[in-house]
């Protein structure tokens, strides 16, 4: 893979910050669009390179979701002191971000989802979810090759950074990830929007209107349906349409009068 183009970035200054997390074997790359954006919003965007991730895939060998989980954490706790911080994922990212706002109520202000890796597209990845509890998957398949990334958009597929593939055991984590998603979901007590792209190839979008249903503990929750491109969706088509989108969301809560954090457990 292109190091410079996956490499992390920080874009932006402002009083009010965006942690940007990326998706399974992406990088922040895919989400860069988005920063962009917000940071010509004013705020200040910070998009770390998950473990793992951006390099080769004998680089997934050595790695779990307690790392992703761990170098959210991280990326979040060193954005502590800004007025407000906001956290946006796509896919697998935006499960990791889900789960520092349920986790961590008090320094969430506002979410964005995007193409929330809730549930896979297709029979294949099905299966793939329920051989994940057994030691049968890697045995079967040890390595998985990809070729490509879900996007619609020639130009940008063409640029994109692609990981060759990744150690299949990895999915295992991701369906970890998942599960903890949906026990953490009703503790989300911010405002969150969830964007889905109809023709997504990798993941249902209607995981994503599952998700938006069980968010009822967030005072406002907006789903936005993409109906242009594919599953990266900060890089296809509709990729300026999800910024703008996601922008005005995070705004109007950064400017929504005085926010009062509310504690774990509250």
């Amino acid at each position: 893979m292109d190091a410079e183009k996956t490499e992390p970035f920080e874009l932006g200054r402002g009083p009010d910050a965006c942690l940007l997390l990326h998706g399974f074997t992406g990088s922040p790359w895919d989400v860069r669009p988005l920063g962009e954006a917000l940071a010509a919003r004013g705020m200040h965007v910070v998009a770390p390179l998950l473990p793992g991730h951006g390099t080769t895939p004998q680089a997934l060998l050595g790695v779990t979701w307690r790392d992703w989980r761990d170098a959210a954490e991280h990326a979040l706790g060193a954005l502590r002191g800004h007025r407000s911080i906001f956290v946006a994922g796509l896919s697998m990212g935006a499960l990791l971000a889900l789960g520092l706002a349920a986790d961590h109520p008090e320094a969430v202000r506002a979410l964005a989802l995007v193409a929330p890796a809730v549930r896979f597209r297709g029979p294949r990845m099905m299966l793939i979810r329920q051989l994940s509890r057994t030691p049968l998957l890697e045995w079967a398949r040890p390595w998985v090759e990809k070729t490509g990334t879900d996007i619609s958009d020639p130009v940008a597929l063409a640029q994109a950074p692609v990981l060759s593939g990744f150690p299949v055991a990895r999915l295992r984590d991701l369906v970890t990830l998942q599960n903890a998603a949906a026990r953490g979901v009703s503790r989300v007590r911010c405002p969150v929007l969830v964007a889905v792209a109809e023709q997504d190839h990798v993941v249902d979008p209607e995981g994503g209107r599952w998700l938006a249903r069980r968010l009822t503990a967030s005072p406002s929750v907006r789903v936005v349906s993409l109906r242009r491109g594919f599953h990266v969706i900060p890089r296809d088509t509709d990729g300026p349409l999800l910024a703008s989108e996601v922008g005005g969301f995070l705004t109007q809560w950064r400017d929504f009068g005085e926010w009062e954090p509310q504690p774990a457990g509250a």
